[in-house]
């Protein structure tokens, strides 16, 4: 049993970052634009949260510092979607183009700073975060060593933004109004919606989401950040796509994709794995070429909004 605990423990691990980052994906491609960008806004999000708990580890801990973390990782997400945001809704830009430079940025800025900071890329800091038991949630029998022990506060936070991800989207007019200028701006227009603000809201709420998942990726598995998310940006690509774009199934594919880079990361915590034999570097295949199988049997049905990377030129209408 106590593998159980650890399988499903890892995996919430790994989910719950691909979980935040997808919906905030799905908030930008449901106003209409796509944010390829996903990888940058979480490398930059996580390097201003992880340089915040490096540079206030001496003076600061625990929860109080990791809230304080995360508000600035929202804050540099936000900030660098609005590079995208412009460049997508005011320059009319090529939405692949515009996010794939600022995944090429992201990373080198990071590693920019940090050696002018510190001397070194590689920024270190103390994982004080870690909640062993959660005050009598976590004596419940198996609910409590499944949810409520050896787990972090921002697995909650993933759980309540796909809660309210859910609610917004479909029982508000904003969520109305956001669907509507991913699938007919031009409607929503005349309708009386302003399509680029709308548009700038999308794209801002997956920034906030975005340098949220990129520090809630580094904290529970690594000690240090090193300029990189390892992929996780476009991994959530393809569990939005995966999810077709839709909150609960964003959920399950997350979840899918969450085991199994659960198992590349902690097969050797797992016993019948381990004895298995198998050279590591296939497991840390696995969540790539499920990846790859997924979509090639899933992409053609994909619908994703009909406006979605079509830049909108009111002049036009």
């Amino acid at each position: 049993m106590s593998v159980v605990y650890f399988i499903f423990q890892q995996t919430m691990f790994f989910s719950i970052p691909l979980l935040i980052v997808a919906l905030g994906g799905m908030f930008s491609e449901r106003s209409g634009v796509v944010n390829i960008a996903l990888e940058g806004i979480m490398t930059m999000g996580a390097f201003t949260g992880i340089l915040f708990l490096n540079l206030t580890g001496n003076r600061m801990s625990g929860q109080g510092q990791l809230l304080i973390a995360i508000v600035i990782a929202m804050t540099t997400g936000v900030v660098f979607s609005l590079f995208h945001a412009y460049a997508a809704i005011n320059m009319k830009a090529d939405q692949t183009i515009s996010g794939t430079a600022l995944n090429m940025f992201a990373p080198a800025f990071a590693i920019f700073v940090a050696r002018i900071i510190q001397g070194v890329q590689q920024i270190q800091f103390s994982n004080t975060f870690r909640i062993e038991s959660v005050p009598v949630l976590g004596s419940i029998p198996f609910i409590g060593d499944l949810f409520f022990k050896n787990t972090y506060i921002t697995t909650y936070m993933g759980i309540a933004i796909l809660i309210l991800s859910a609610v917004v989207l479909y029982r508000t007019r904003f969520g109305l109004r956001l669907r509507a200028c991913g699938e007919h701006p031009q409607a929503a227009d005349a309708a009386g919606v302003n399509v680029y603000r709308m548009q700038y809201a999308g794209v801002i709420i997956s920034g906030a989401l975005g340098g949220l998942g990129g520090l809630v990726f580094v904290v529970p598995t690594s000690t240090n950040f090193n300029a990189t998310v390892s992929g996780y940006g476009f991994l959530a690509l393809a569990v939005l796509i995966f999810g077709q774009w839709k909150p609960v199934r964003i959920m399950w594919a997350s979840l899918f994709f969450g085991l199994t880079k659960a198992i590349a990361a902690a097969y050797s915590g797992i016993p019948f794995l381990n004895n298995m034999g198998i050279p590591s570097y296939l497991y840390k295949m696995i969540p790539y070429i499920a990846t790859l199988i997924v979509l090639i049997f899933t992409s053609k049905n994909s619908q994703a909004p009909r406006a979605s990377g079509v830049p909108y030129d009111k002049s036009a209408r």
